[in-house]
């Protein structure tokens, strides 16, 4: 028998990026949907994740947290679904660098933007990502024109860069530019994308008060 997914997530969290990554890579897997008060802090949980929080994937006995590592993961672990470019590929060079793009200065920025953080010019070398304005430029300039960040196709760094791209803008983090507008409209007619915000939509659903 194969080795089982177990998806550990809640569907108002950072997991919806790792449903969108299980359906594009189309194996079975079992959801086991925490809430934050309780179950994501219990000694049974803990175990898998010391943070407490989610999203978070077991695969037999390998256990994986952090989205961009979960997504990682699994492309690799699935190669068949073509979703990260072959090891020997030179395009797997740009697949790490915006998929850890986005892990880090995009997040880092974007973060420290809804706190209302503000890193000085005397700051910006000490900070990882710089400056809010030079991540914003720098993924304008990658994405114009362009429809994939690594070698024309679809990968888990477009989902992963996609996902937190299409949330910031969502909710004002990030101003609507064309390039990214154009960019997160493409992710979005994918069939896994779509099959994946039905089922965490309706998890929701169902979480609220009748």
């Amino acid at each position: 028998m194969a080795e089982e997914l177990v998806f550990y997530t809640n569907p108002m969290s950072r997991g919806r990026i790792v449903r969108w990554m299980l359906e594009e890579v189309g194996q079975p897997y079992r959801t086991q949907v925490l809430d934050y008060a309780e179950s994501m802090k219990s000694p049974a949980y803990l175990a898998i994740n010391p943070m407490g929080k989610v999203p978070a994937l077991t695969h037999g006995v390998t256990v994986i947290t952090e989205g961009a590592a979960i997504c990682a993961y699994l492309a690799d672990a699935f190669p068949q679904a073509g979703l990260a470019p072959p090891p020997a590929d030179p395009e797997r060079g740009p697949y790490y660098r915006w998929l850890f793009f986005a892990a880090g200065p995009l997040e880092s920025a974007l973060t420290n933007r809804r706190l209302g953080v503000e890193v000085s010019p005397e700051q910006q070398r000490m900070a990882g990502y710089g400056s809010y304005a030079q991540v914003m430029d720098a993924l304008e300039q990658t994405l114009d024109g362009r429809e994939y960040l690594a070698g024309g196709r679809f990968s888990a760094a477009d989902l992963y860069l996609g996902a937190n791209l299409d949330y910031a803008m969502n909710f004002g983090a990030v101003e609507k530019r064309p390039a990214f507008e154009a960019y997160v409209a493409r992710l979005r007619k994918r069939p896994a994308y779509v099959r994946a915000s039905e089922i965490d939509n309706g998890l929701v659903a169902a979480q609220q008060p009748a």
